[in-house]
């Protein structure tokens, strides 16, 4: 997989000391099958308690889009995305979800966490 962390940016958390959980749910993902070439359609949620730093949404947009032609595994998309986000954010606990639509009967959801969830 490119890197793609190029095209996040981040902004300020102005409340660093305080556990509060953010949420961002893209429900249009696409990427491409390796094996088959066909698209392949899902929901991330992106769930993250921030340490120094939060994630300007224009730019999780434009990341996320830049999967739609790329051949990748369910779990590479998961895990590179949690990569990518915990590489330029390093929060103190984040969750990356994939619910991927149905293909040839087969329904997939793949979760990646970093960290402990703080109480």
């Amino acid at each position: 997989m490119k890197d793609k962390r190029n095209l996040l940016e981040t902004f300020i958390n102005s409340f660093p000391d305080r556990n509060y959980l953010i949420t961002h749910q893209a429900d249009e993902f696409t990427s491409v099958c390796p094996k088959t070439g066909q698209p392949d359609f899902g929901k991330i949620t992106i769930s993250y308690i921030a340490s120094k730093k939060c994630i300007e949404l224009k730019s999780l947009k434009l990341y996320l889009q830049s999967f739609r032609n790329d051949g990748i595994f369910y779990e590479n998309v998961i895990n590179g995305i949690l990569d990518d986000l915990v590489s330029v954010l390093k929060p103190k606990w984040m969750e990356v979800k994939g619910i991927f639509t149905v293909r040839g009967g087969i329904y997939s959801t793949v979760i990646s966490v970093h960290g402990k969830k703080p109480e």
